[in-house]
């Protein structure tokens, strides 16, 4: 089961980012009121792995969200997980395609 910590604000999605070019991460957006959301949600926390993981509530924390796209120039999509490595988006994914499966792919092919 994957474990993840929230980002709630700009300064640390900047933290995470810069991390980045350390080693990858996921970032996982997710819409709590988004059937398609929770289902892509129960698929991103039932994967195993040693990735750091990340969550960022789009509704909640807007501001964020919007920065991760400006960033990563990535059009946003809810939900959409992305695996960031030296402050790039290598592979993202939204809505049905975000499957335990996927996921595990496109850390292997890192």
């Amino acid at each position: 089961m994957t474990t993840y910590t929230e980002i709630t604000s700009i300064p640390e999605w900047q933290n995470v980012l810069q991390q980045s070019k350390e080693k990858p991460v996921l970032v996982f957006k997710h819409s709590t009121s988004c059937p398609v959301s929770a289902a892509a949600y129960k698929e991103f926390t039932s994967f195993a792995t040693e990735v750091d993981a990340y969550l960022v509530k789009v509704i909640e924390s807007r501001l964020v969200s919007k920065e991760i796209e400006s960033d990563l120039s990535v059009q946003h999509k809810s939900p959409q997980i992305l695996l960031v490595s030296n402050g790039e988006s290598v592979w993202n994914a939204s809505h049905w395609n975000i499957t335990e499966k996927n996921i595990e792919k496109a850390i292997e092919a890192q």
